[in-house]
């Protein structure tokens, strides 16, 4: 008889950022979940992709003077290194920029547009004269029409879930200028997600899978009505374009979960299985897990598009809250807003997925990474119990017994249940495995202490002797028990017993007579994990200005209208340099200019940022760059540039910069460019910059 072919995905990793241990939540809770299924013997394969479409993409490779392609290939890299690191193991880690998703996306639309699901209608759409670019969801930022909060997407509200348009958005702000856009009107393509309500509401009810709370989300908002949706883009964009079309792109959210059925063909190639076997055959099971932030694509448009082009529907979307650190949103400003990267320099990578597996449940409660509680749990139950019994217990079997063991006493194999674990693991609970896993750890540890084998042996040696293989035995299944969660530290103990490749059919299994190998220490307790803290010179984002032209303000005394070159840029920047300095004195000068000022109007007349000067007993004295190129930017030795789109005055005001010696400093260490050190010409004594 066939198994059942059972596909398990996460969310795909935007090809636009780094992963961080927020992302990591998902990818380590669905790779427990798939080790899982393949111990206990499943056909089940774990299928992701990096999601690679976009305006950002297409922004930011722009902004780097590189091509889109390249632009995500480096990142494709850059996370596959991440997953590895963290021991998440793909059968199929794929891309949607792939000729097989460009294959899918067209058979799927083909389908959608033959049975009259797709229209198309002229649109309003917000639109940036500044930019000269229509916004698409993510570009535009405002008030949710729904709930009122403040600084939304155009697409969901990150506070209450609900999807909606850009053009819904109250006060909404260009998220590339920051200047308010206007509405346009273009042609677009729609797919009739509205024909689907009763289907939807149909699958969602009879599908006993699903989490409680995310049904009653979902169907609340099949209740209120579905809008069509729009699947279209308008360019420039980075994506494929749409049959018939020049100048119109699929929508980055129709492409993106196809890219798990092109993952899958990718996983098929020189297989005697196809993709259709997965998804348009009967016989398998597909399962998402995904973060609540986008249950909206995943259980109303995905599915739709799924029933619509008569491809199999998930057998159950799994959904996780957010990751906190110390029981907060994570914070570069606090230092928790960790790449995979850092946290790995802090701590062993598979501490991470224990301390998460400890924390999940099938919820869709927030998870928090408290740090001291970290330490704690892995000294105290990882260590303490799990590692410190395996090692006593092998270690003496190699010191007191030449590395032999024999049967086990099946009373005592027979004393410990596994059932509910394993039940557990399917249900995708797992803090309640952890828990379960950890008291037969420690009713192992009394056992071997109670009977202290140390004293035992000077009367009993035989006696002895079944105690230790007795634990010997419980070592083994206890390893077979966290191999899902710990594949690393598990592999290298079964190295230690001299046993390969365990799986659940080797539960109470009794080893018989067996040499074990040399028992080595694995891992030891841990210190407390000290974060570093945002340094705030990392939100500045200063350059370097050329003055080309000096006004004098037409309405206030002491202050000069400058123009500034900015490597190609113009900015205009009010400045009160009029009683110390002669125009000429300033022109063509290079100084220094706080790019992300956020812009005020000083008398009337906006100024777009500061330049910075030294305010000595003599008055201001600039600090200038001689060597360097207009638009060079100014940085800090050993402090990361991380410049936020804009800072206030009273923040600014925040970042103690100073000037000695005729130079410029922070935090004893001098501004400078990537050609120089910034001069503060006239400044001797130490004086605060402003």
């Amino acid at each position: 008889m066939t198994k059942k072919r059972i596909l398990v995905t996460s969310a795909l990793p935007y090809a636009n950022g780094s992963i961080h241990i927020g992302h990591l939540v998902e990818y380590i809770q669905t790779d427990i979940f798939v080790r899982f299924l393949k111990l206990i013997g499943k056909n089940a394969i774990y299928c992701c992709a990096d999601d690679t479409h976009g305006t950002p993409i297409e922004i930011n490779a722009a902004k780097k003077g590189v091509k889109p392609e390249d632009f995500i290939a480096k990142f494709f890299k850059e996370h596959k290194r991440d997953f590895d690191t963290y021991h998440v193991n793909f059968d199929s880690y794929y891309t949607t920029n792939s000729p097989e998703n460009k294959r899918y996306v067209k058979l799927i639309y083909k389908r959608l547009k033959q049975k009259g699901l797709i229209y198309t209608k002229d649109l309003e759409l917000t639109y940036c004269e500044n930019c000269t670019r229509f916004l698409p969801d993510r570009y535009v930022r405002g008030t949710c029409p729904n709930c009122d909060a403040q600084d939304q997407y155009g697409d969901v509200c990150e506070s209450c879930n609900t999807a909606h348009k850009t053009t819904d958005l109250l006060n909404p702000k260009c998220s590339i200028c920051k200047q308010t856009p206007v509405k346009k009107t273009s042609k677009h393509y729609f797919f009739k997600l509205s024909a689907f309500s009763d289907k939807l509401r149909d699958w969602l009810n009879k599908n006993k899978e699903l989490q409680p709370e995310v049904r009653n989300q979902v169907l609340e908002w099949i209740n209120k009505g579905l809008e069509d949706w729009n699947i279209s883009r308008d360019p420039p964009y980075f994506g494929f374009k749409i049959p018939g079309e020049e100048d119109k792109y699929f929508y980055v959210w129709l492409d993106a979960p196809i890219g798990y059925i092109a993952s899958t063909a990718n996983y098929c190639k020189n297989k005697d299985i196809t993709a259709e076997d997965y998804w348009q055959k009967p016989g398998s099971d597909i399962i998402h897990f995904i973060g609540k932030d986008i249950i909206y694509f995943h259980l109303l448009f995905w599915p739709a598009v799924l029933m619509g082009a008569d491809f199999n529907l998930p057998r159950n979307v799994l959904v996780h809250g957010f990751l906190t650190v110390n029981k907060q949103k994570m914070s570069k400003s606090r230092g928790t807003f960790l790449t995979a990267q850092e946290f790995a320099q802090l701590t062993k990578p598979e501490f991470l997925r224990f301390y998460y597996a400890a924390n999940l449940a099938r919820k869709m409660s927030d998870v928090d990474l408290d740090l001291s509680d970290f330490k704690d749990r892995i000294n105290n139950e990882l260590v303490a119990n799990v590692a410190n019994f395996f090692y006593r217990v092998l270690s003496y079997c190699n010191k007191t017994f030449e590395s032999n063991i024999i049967p086990a006493e099946k009373s005592f194999l027979d004393s410990f249940d596994y059932n509910d674990i394993i039940k557990d693991y399917n249900r995708v609970e797992f803090r309640s495995v952890v828990k379960k896993i950890l008291k037969i750890s420690s009713k192992g540890n009394k056992y071997f202490q109670d009977n202290e084998p140390w004293a035992l042996i000077k009367t009993d040696r035989e006696k002895t002797h079944q105690i230790v293989s007795n634990c010997v035995n419980l070592v083994k299944d206890i390893t077979i028990l966290l191999k899902p969660i710990l594949p690393i530290f598990t592999a290298e103990i079964e190295n230690q017993l001299n046993l390969k490749e365990l799986t659940t059919k080797q539960l109470k299994e009794n080893l018989g007579k067996h040499k074990i190998n040399k028992a080595e220490i694995l891992i030891k307790k841990i210190d407390p994990i000290k974060l570093k803290k945002f340094d705030k010179f990392a939100d500045l984002d200063l350059r370097i200005a050329k003055i080309d032209t000096v006004e004098k303000h037409p309405n206030a005394d002491k202050l000069y209208v400058l123009k500034l070159d900015i490597g190609g840029e113009e900015k205009q920047i009010v400045s009160g340099l009029r009683d110390y300095y002669e125009p000429e004195q300033l022109l063509g000068k290079k100084i220094v200019l706080v790019y992300n000022l956020k812009p005020a109007k000083l008398k009337g007349i906006k100024s777009e940022g500061m330049l910075l000067a030294a305010d000595t007993k003599q008055g201001p004295k600039l600090v200038l760059a001689e060597k360097s190129k207009s638009g060079d930017k100014v940085i800090v030795s050993q402090i990361k540039s991380n410049p936020k789109d804009q800072i206030t005055i009273e923040n600014f005001k925040k970042i103690k910069l100073y000037a000695k010696n005729n130079q410029a400093w922070y935090d004893k260490k001098p501004l400078k460019t990537s050609v120089e050190n910034l001069i503060v010409p006239g400044a001797r004594d130490k004086t605060r910059i402003i």
